[in-house]
C-alpha cells in the first residue's frame, strides 16, 4: 500500500496547501510519491526534495503540463493510479477540477474535503456546511481524497533529503478543450487563502465605497481582505473576495469580520479561524456564536476608533 499526491504549485514553489495535503497522508502511515506535472519545474523539485518523509518525486515536465487542464493532469494520474492505494489532492480549485475526473474515470467513490483521518478505512468530513461532521468507513481497496489544507499544519521544509527524482513522460490523448488565457487578479496585499490575519466585509458595509474602511483595516494590519457572499453579490468587491462554503475556506490565524451577520454559508468558510474577531451592530446576529471576542456597535464608529488606536 502506497500513497500517490499531487503536487498544486506555481511553477517555483510548492503551494501551502500541498504542504498540509502531505501532513495528512502521513497520519496515513504509508510510503508517499509526490506527482509534479508542469513545465520548467526544476525549481519545485528541488524545494520538494526538503521535504522529510517522501519516498520519490515524480517529475512530469512537459509542455503539455504548462497550462492546468484536468483533462491532461487526469490522465497522468491515471497512467499512475494502479500502483498506489490511495490518491491525495488538496481540496482547493486546482484539486476539486482535477480529482472528480480521476475518480469517474476509475469509478471509485471520492471521499472530498477530508479534516481528519482516524485510519486507512475511516475519515472525516464535514456535511451540511460544517454544521455536522461526518465519519466515512469505507472498504474499497483504493480511496481518492480531497484534503481540506486548513484542517492540517503544513510539513516544515527542513534540509535537503536524499528523496529521488524519477523524470516520467506520459502518453496522453490529446484533449477536446484548449487553454485560451487566464485573468489573474494582482493585488500588494497577502493572499487570502493563505493570509495570517483576514479582515472581511459584509452587507453592513453598505456599498463599495465604504468597503474602503475595510482596506484601510487590512493594509495597516498587513491582512488579506474577504468578504461575504452578500458583499460580493451587492457589487462591493470581486467574487475572488468571498469566504464561504461557495467561496474560499480558510483558517486565519486572525479573523476580523465586520459587519456581518454570520450565515452559515459564511461560517463554514471561516470558523476554523484561530482567533475571531466580530463587529456589528445587532447583538443577536449568529457570527457572535462563534467568536472570540465580539463588539457590538456602529463600525463606522468603532473603525475610525480602531484606526485611531493603532497608529499610536
Amino acid at each position: 500500500m502506497s500513497i500517490l499526491i499531487l503536487a498544486e504549485h506555481d511553477s517555483a514553489a510548492l503551494k501551502a496547501a500541498t504542504l498540509s495535503t502531505i501532513a495528512a497522508a502521513k497520519k496515513l502511515d504509508l510510503p508517499i510519491d509526490l506527482l509534479v506535472l508542469g513545465e520548467g519545474i526544476d525549481a519545485v523539485a528541488t524545494q520538494a526534495k526538503n521535504i522529510e518523509g517522501l519516498r520519490k518525486i515524480i517529475l512530469g515536465d512537459n509542455a503539455v503540463f504548462k497550462d492546468i487542464l484536468a483533462e491532461t493532469f487526469s490522465q497522468a494520474v491515471l497512467a499512475l493510479a494502479g500502483e498506489y492505494s490511495f490518491i491525495l489532492v488538496p481540496a482547493t480549485t486546482f484539486g476539486k477540477n482535477i480529482l472528480p475526473r480521476v475518480a469517474a474515470k476509475l469509478d471509485i467513490q471520492q471521499i472530498s474535503d477530508v479534516i481528519d483521518i482516524e485510519s486507512p478505512q475511516r475519515f472525516v468530513r464535514p456535511v451540511y456546511a460544517g454544521n455536522a461532521i461526518q465519519t466515512i468507513e469505507t472498504a474499497q481497496e483504493k480511496n481518492i481524497l480531497t484534503i481540506r489544507p486548513t484542517s492540517f499544519n503544513a510539513v516544515a521544509l527542513g534540509a535537503a533529503q536524499d528523496t529521488p527524482v524519477e523524470k516520467k513522460e506520459f502518453s496522453l490523448t490529446p484533449p477536446r478543450v484548449r487553454f485560451v488565457g487566464i485573468e489573474a487578479s494582482k493585488a500588494d496585499r497577502p493572499d487570502l487563502s493563505s493570509a495570517r490575519i483576514v479582515v472581511s466585509g459584509g452587507r453592513g458595509v453598505g456599498s463599495k465605497e465604504n468597503f474602503k474602511i475595510i482596506e484601510e483595516l487590512a493594509d495597516r494590519l498587513g491582512a488579506a481582505i474577504g468578504a461575504s457572499r452578500a458583499a460580493v453579490d451587492a457589487g462591493y468587491v470581486p467574487n475572488d473576495y468571498q469566504v464561504g462554503q461557495t467561496g474560499k475556506i480558510i483558517a486565519p490565524d486572525l479573523y476580523i469580520a465586520i459587519g456581518i451577520s454570520g450565515a452559515i454559508q459564511h461560517l463554514a468558510g471561516m470558523v476554523g479561524s484561530k482567533v475571531i474577531v466580530a463587529i456589528n451592530k445587532d447583538p443577536d446576529a449568529p457570527i457572535f456564536q462563534v467568536a472570540d471576542y465580539g463588539l457590538v456597535g456602529d463600525l463606522f464608529t468603532i473603525l475610525p476608533e480602531l484606526h485611531n488606536e493603532l497608529q499610536k
